[in-house]
């Protein structure tokens, strides 16, 4: 009979012990040839970030970089700007190129965005992340104790609670996913589908984003796990093995919204969407912000985007579609591919549409530092949000609680994990609907004040209820029944690290 890891599970928790494929910083050359460091963003640092802050909890993750960074080392070096402490997982060149560029972003990421084409599984990579998992597992083991509880994240590591069994590891161990996950018949496309089901369920809790995700998690186990029975109703539902039981639930995150709507409301905001306004005056701007990424639905926007000018001929002068692309990901061919399409697409629309004092299409291939992202978010009176697939999307939430006036609108693809939450408020689109898109930009360059204030308020009270510390607590709750302020609040110091903000450079 299998051994459950949950063996401490009499222990009182002391400490939140964070584990992802990324720490949450990015590194640089100095001039000097020194290191430095800078906060990291992007969706999972910007959820966690607030969450270990000042609580003296421990984020395990690789640097990004081959090989070790030694001014990370001893273990409890922490940061007064930072509040927790990093420990680094080693990985060298082939690591890198299989486990990561490899099987989670050739083979993990596109199935379960429903992108079967573009998957490439490759027994070594599947080989790669095995040792990966593996490594993260050991540095677990070797830097935490019985009292701690280890929440893994994402894709990247779902063998981890396997590998910390074979350890004889006696923490509680959750696991959250923050992208889709896929439907039966997608998932059965995955040759190594059992053994990643079967690591799955090694963990005590498993979270994911939509009832959707959960719903087809269940699905899988119900078909393809012998005895496997589920129980119960609501948020949490009790999975039934043979051999033990599992808690699986929807836990929609979310991100810090009283500190993206008080921090766009500081003069140095306010300057900087002055400016742009100034730049681009007399019209609406439409913003898309995303990384780099097939799944984020950017060329079937701007597609959708000049049959909106084709279409609308009154919107041409009046509108101004602001698209940020955050390199990312740039060793793998099918990045390129997208950027090259892109740029060859907003080329042509510029080219046909141009006027005098007019651009239909800005666009930015680069990441933004955070007063500039804030104030293109203060600025643009519509958000243009059209990913053919997306766990959360944590952009259309920013942009909401940056939207002070509660004077603008957001369109959102239905298909985007947040659209269940968002619903009442944005217009949601289905973003393989190229007219559909066009008349959802219409409708909203031509919707009366009233209700795009109403539209605003709706979406902005929801996501200033269901926060990020909701979800922390929502998720705390169901594993430990604990919230976060069972953990105490400390403070690091660590002089030799220099933190800066900017946007989009972990992904």
């Amino acid at each position: 009979m299998s051994q459950t890891i949950n063996n401490g599970a009499d222990l009182e928790i002391k400490r939140l012990v964070v584990v992802s494929n990324r720490l949450p910083i990015v590194l640089t050359k100095g001039p000097k040839g020194e290191w430095l460091v800078k906060r990291g963003s992007g969706g999972l640092v910007t959820a966690l970030a607030p969450v270990l802050r000042d609580r003296g909890g421990l984020w395990i993750g690789w640097t990004g970089k081959e090989g070790r960074a030694d001014f990370l080392e001893p273990s409890d070096s922490g940061t007064k700007q930072i509040g927790y402490n990093l420990k680094q997982v080693i990985l060298n060149e082939d690591d890198i190129n299989h486990y990561y560029y490899g099987f989670s972003n050739e083979v993990l990421w596109p199935l379960f965005h429903d992108m079967l084409s573009k998957c490439d599984f490759n027994p070594e990579f599947w080989r790669a992340y095995r040792r990966v998992n593996k490594k993260f597992a050991k540095v677990i083991w070797r830097n935490t104790k019985k009292d701690d509880y280890i929440w893994v994240h994402d894709y990247h590591l779902m063998l981890v609670a396997t590998e910390l069994k074979r350890l004889d590891m006696k923490c509680r161990v959750g696991f959250f996913l923050h992208i889709p996950f896929p439907q039966l018949d997608i998932f059965l496309k995955l040759p190594w589908r059992f053994q990643i089901l079967r690591g799955l369920l090694e963990y005590d809790l498993i979270g994911f984003q939509t009832v959707r995700d959960r719903s087809n998690f269940i699905q899988c186990v119900r078909s393809l796990i012998r005895g496997a029975r589920v129980e119960g109703r609501g948020q949490v539902c009790k999975l039934s093995m043979p051999e033990r039981q599992i808690r699986v639930g929807n836990f929609p995150i979310s991100i810090d919204y009283d500190a993206f709507a008080s921090q766009s409301a500081t003069k140095e905001v306010a300057d900087e969407a002055w400016y742009i306004h100034e730049n681009l005056p007399n019209r609406k701007i439409i913003l898309g912000i995303d990384r780099l990424d097939y799944t984020k639905g950017i060329v079937l926007r701007l597609k959708a985007f000049r049959n909106a000018l084709e279409r609308y001929p009154e919107l041409r002068g009046k509108v101004t579609l602001v698209q940020v692309v955050v390199p990312s990901r740039e060793g793998i061919h099918d990045y390129m591919d997208i950027k090259m399409e892109i740029e060859r697409l907003v080329g042509e629309i510029n080219g046909r549409f141009t006027q005098s004092g007019w651009v239909p299409i800005y666009y930015l291939h680069r990441s933004l530092m955070r007063r500039e992202l804030l104030a293109y978010y203060r600025t643009a009176e519509i958000a243009l949000i059209t990913p053919l697939k997306d766990g959360m999307n944590l952009v259309s939430k920013e942009y909401c609680a940056c939207s002070l006036d509660e004077n603008s609108v957001v369109i959102l693809s239905e298909f985007a994990g947040a659209a269940p939450q968002l619903y009442r408020g944005a217009i949601l689109v289905n973003p393989y609907d190229m007219e559909g898109v066009a008349d959802a930009i219409y409708q909203a360059f031509i919707i009366d004040k009233d209700e795009r204030k109403s539209r605003m308020r709706k979406l902005r009270r929801s996501i200033q209820k269901y926060n990020i510390f909701w979800w922390v607590d929502s998720f705390l709750n169901a594993a430990i029944t604990k919230s976060l302020d069972s953990f105490p609040a400390l403070d690091y110091y660590m002089p030799h690290v220099e933190i800066g903000d900017e946007f989009g450079k972990l992904a």
